[in-house]
């Protein structure tokens, strides 16, 4: 196998591997479940309360009111709050617009249309939210509208109830410049009985209709969760039309991911939790409940719960929950894309461009693998200086093709050739080429990131295709430089249509990875002639 060939076969390696990976979404077979049990059926089906799916016929013991929208804005959120459950229904992220040249921020969250992806909480036994009891409570708010002023770090929504003699606050607690939310439940039994309440917290999304993907971005929709023995294991919508998850677990968090964005619930760390899943009316849900917890009568207690809904920031998503950061789904490569993304954010961090930033990780990563380089294009000499004597072989045995190839062999092992040289230095680079792939589609830093001129976001494809090209013309320029050594016709055909083939393939791809790969090949012709030059000037080599 000659440089050639094993440029072919990486290209369909790459092509087949996301293939495989879009087949896989749709086809390969689902991890199994625990089965559903006929108590966690029960608590399974006691949430589908909060969906609206079951009606109950006993009374609040507080005054009929009547649901109301309750606005909140601080630096980082735009988000409503329905006084029916407290739950939220719909959620903007004024730091990010919905498109460039759109300057709406983008609605992460929302219950209209048709489409509903909302955020609910509440208390199940002895609570407001029991099927058992009154169904969904109507809190009482103070204010319909709350602001975080300038210069306030803090900014509470407080929302009461009062059920059969437990005083209810739902508090969200909001926090200048942050995307969690804490939320907090401040009950207080002023009953002469014991109360028994159990928190929940899940998250709401119409299965259908939303943002879909395709090959070149595979942009993941769906549902996620960490246990104490599974940092990161993705549930999606089709695994949760097949069967419940059930999974009890010390701490743990739940999560519905839409490519650059999360929305999160993360439990109390320390409690004995369990996470669950149904569906119900074309709606996924996947939650968790906490442990049952006493309120003697007289007593107080207060039960804390966190919500995070914006940006996959690893380093903050690290900080909040063990995992939430792996949201970032690099995929089987992310032990090569973690530390690139951090090299990448640092470059970013001294020049402040991204695209610069690329073209000088690019200089980093081909400067490495220099030594490696000069092997492989000194194999590509030497085969190069071959051609003359090949093409002899070739032609004498033109009718022969079993003589064929033992006769190169043979020419190889006299001249001392290795025609597999060249290809150890493609191999290499092509997990990196991979890594920084799903760096540059799942980074939510390089959305809307602008480099220079017609590029101003190095997230989605050129929309003049002007790279594609450029990485056509330069693949066009190193075949010309390297030997063509390839005998079989058809695959000298497809050698020669490569640089086409693949700026027809970069097209769909994200323009930072395009640029990532047109200055490497630029350094690669570089390169190239450099060692070229050098075997000349020793004789080792005549481009004749």
């Amino acid at each position: 196998m000659d440089s050639q060939r094993s440029l072919l076969v990486i290209a369909l390696a790459f092509v087949s591997l996301l293939l495989w990976q879009a087949w896989q979404a749709d086809h390969a077979p689902k991890p199994a479940t625990p089965a559903v049990t006929e108590t966690s059926q029960a608590q399974n089906n006691s949430a589908e309360l909060q969906l609206g799916n079951t009606s109950s016929s006993a009374q609040p013991t507080s005054a009929p009111a009547v649901a109301q929208q309750v606005k909140v804005r601080t630096d980082v959120l735009e988000l409503v709050i329905d006084t029916k459950g407290g739950d939220i229904v719909d959620l903007k992220l004024p730091a990010f617009t919905l498109a460039l040249g759109n300057p709406d921020p983008y609605q992460l969250m929302r219950k209209l249309n048709g489409f509903e992806y909302v955020a609910q909480s509440g208390l199940l036994a002895d609570g407001p939210d029991d099927k058992r009891n009154s169904g969904r409570p109507v809190y009482s708010v103070a204010e319909t509208n709350y602001q975080l002023a300038a210069g306030q770090n803090e900014l509470v929504v407080p929302l009461t109830y009062l059920h059969n003699g437990l005083e209810v606050e739902k508090r969200y607690v909001f926090t200048a410049g942050k995307y969690d939310v804490r939320v907090e439940y401040s009950l207080k039994n002023t009953s002469d009985q014991t109360k028994l309440v159990q928190p929940y917290q899940h998250l709401v999304q119409t299965i259908e209709g939303g943002k879909t993907s395709s090959m070149m971005m595979p942009i993941y929709r769906g549902a996620a969760y960490s246990t104490s023995e599974k940092r990161y294991e993705k549930y999606d919508f089709e695994e949760m039309q097949e069967t419940n998850l059930l999974s009890p677990t010390k701490g743990g968090w739940v999560a519905m991911l839409e490519h650059y964005f999360v929305a999160a619930w993360i439990p109390q760390k320390d409690a004995d939790n369990q996470l669950y899943s149904l569906v119900s009316n074309g709606n996924g849900v996947i939650g968790a409940r906490g442990p049952e917890v006493t309120i003697p009568a007289g007593e107080s207690v207060t039960l804390t719960s966190v919500f995070y809904a914006g940006p996959k920031d690893q380093d903050h998503l690290a900080n909040l929950a063990d995992g939430l950061d792996l949201t970032v789904d690099y995929g089987f490569l992310w032990f090569i894309s973690q530390p690139l993304f951090a090299l990448l954010t640092l470059i970013q961090s001294l020049v402040t461009n991204w695209g610069v930033a690329i073209i000088i990780i690019t200089l980093l990563i081909k400067g490495l693998m220099f030594p490696l380089t000069k092997v492989q294009y000194e194999s590509q000499a030497k085969m190069r200086n071959l051609k003359p004597k090949m093409d002899e072989i070739q032609a004498r045995y033109k009718d022969d093709r079993q003589k064929l190839g033992p006769a190169m062999m043979e020419l190889y092992r006299k001249e001392k050739v290795n025609p597999m040289g060249g290809c150890l230095p493609m191999l290499i680079q092509m997990p990196i080429f991979l890594a920084l792939y799903w760096v540059f589609v799942e980074s939510v830093e390089l959305r809307q990131a602008p480099f220079a001129l017609w590029i101003q976001d190095l997230s989605v494809q050129d929309p003049y295709y002007v790279l594609p090209v450029l990485y056509g013309i330069s693949m066009f320029v190193m075949q010309k430089l390297t030997p063509m050594t390839v005998t079989d016709p058809m695959q000298q055909k497809i050698m020669m249509w490569m640089p086409v083939m693949f700026s027809v393939f970069f097209l769909w791809f994200p323009s930072g990875l395009v640029l990532y790969w047109v200055v490497s090949n630029l350094i690669s012709l570089a390169q190239m002639l450099y060692i070229y030059r050098g075997m000349e000037k020793k004789g080792l080599y005549s481009r004749a």
